[in-house]
């Protein structure tokens, strides 16, 4: 799920190489959390959260074929 983040997200923003993940996994919780250029935060969470929601839509259906529940967390 890391790669799938990184790939959907470098694709997004300006500046793909400033796309950073960091997983944490507990008991059956991951945790992403989502570093990304200062200029490009806004294109990442979207209109009104929109993208910031999709994103976390499919993860979500990504980890339930996993039996996994997922977070995705947008550091600034």
């Amino acid at each position: 799920m890391n790669e799938l983040v990184k790939t959907i997200v470098a694709s997004i923003v300006d500046a793909p190489t400033e796309v950073r993940t960091f997983v944490v996994e507990s008991g059956s919780t991951i945790v992403i959390e989502l570093t990304v250029a200062r200029d490009d935060i806004g294109k990442v969470i979207g209109r009104q959260g929109s993208m910031a929601r999709s994103l976390r839509t499919i993860l979500s259906n990504a980890a339930t074929k996993l039996q996994r529940r997922s977070v995705l967390q947008i550091i600034e």
